[in-house]
């Protein structure tokens, strides 16, 4: 390896870490002050200098951009560890448990407002195409109930991961309450997953949600209107 790809990496990983340690932070920020979130209270929350932050990361879209493509990343990483495991049901739960518990879906406030990048879109698609495989398989298993679809497992991981009494703690700063609230969380995801079962014989109300319910949110308001497949 040469000399300068053994100082490249060591910052490329230094520089991956704090993207991660963005992406949480941003999570905890957009949950309390939605889309009015700024990059100042970000990088704050992060305890990243604002000054290094607009060095990699000029503006707030290019910002916003990035940190939507880790977060489809993760969502694809837990699909992937989904789909390997033995038990379809196991791994549907398992799959809605740590999208809920990592915070998928709370980049939703930020949807519409930056453009939608090719590397997004791709990414984004082939992680709906192991979404559709993951829930196809605990059809074909008969442990999903039948009606359920890929998206009503998006909107119920995304309305789950809001938890207001974990956000409310942190502003609080009520350290010592967080893991009972965490906690807390965890048994209402074990009850929502209980009633995915296929052997609960009550309906569910309504027409299954489109997809187009979810995408179209992300339609940038400069932008002419097509298919722009992000949660």
């Amino acid at each position: 390896m040469s000399t300068s790809r053994q100082r490249r990496a060591p910052r490329q990983a230094e520089a991956e870490r704090n993207d991660r340690v963005l992406l949480e932070a941003a999570r905890e920020v957009l949950a309390s002050d939605g889309a009015h979130a700024t990059v100042a209270a970000i990088a704050a929350r992060a305890r990243v200098g604002i000054g290094s932050l607009y060095r990699r990361y000029p503006t707030k879209e290019q910002l916003f951009q990035q940190l939507s493509v880790l977060a489809v990343e993760q969502w694809a990483e837990a699909l992937d560890r989904g789909l390997a495991h033995d038990d379809p049901w196991a791994g549907l739960a398992e799959f809605v448990s740590a999208c809920v518990e990592f915070g998928q879906g709370s980049l939703g406030p930020i949807a519409g407002t930056i453009e939608i990048t090719e590397r997004m879109r791709a990414i984004s698609r082939k992680a709906d195409q192991s979404l559709d495989a993951l829930v196809a398989r605990a059809h074909e298993s008969g442990a999903l109930r039948p009606e359920v679809t890929a998206v009503d497992l998006t909107l119920l991981v995304e309305q789950l991961g809001r938890s207001p009494l974990i956000d409310q703690l942190r502003r609080q700063g009520r350290d010592d309450l967080l893991p009972a609230a965490t906690d807390a969380r965890k048994r209402i995801i074990a009850i929502a997953l209980n009633g995915l079962r296929a052997d609960h014989a009550e309906p569910l109300p309504g027409k299954p949600p489109a997809k187009e319910l979810l995408s179209e949110r992300w339609t940038h308001a400069d932008t002419p209107k097509r298919s722009n497949e992000l949660r």
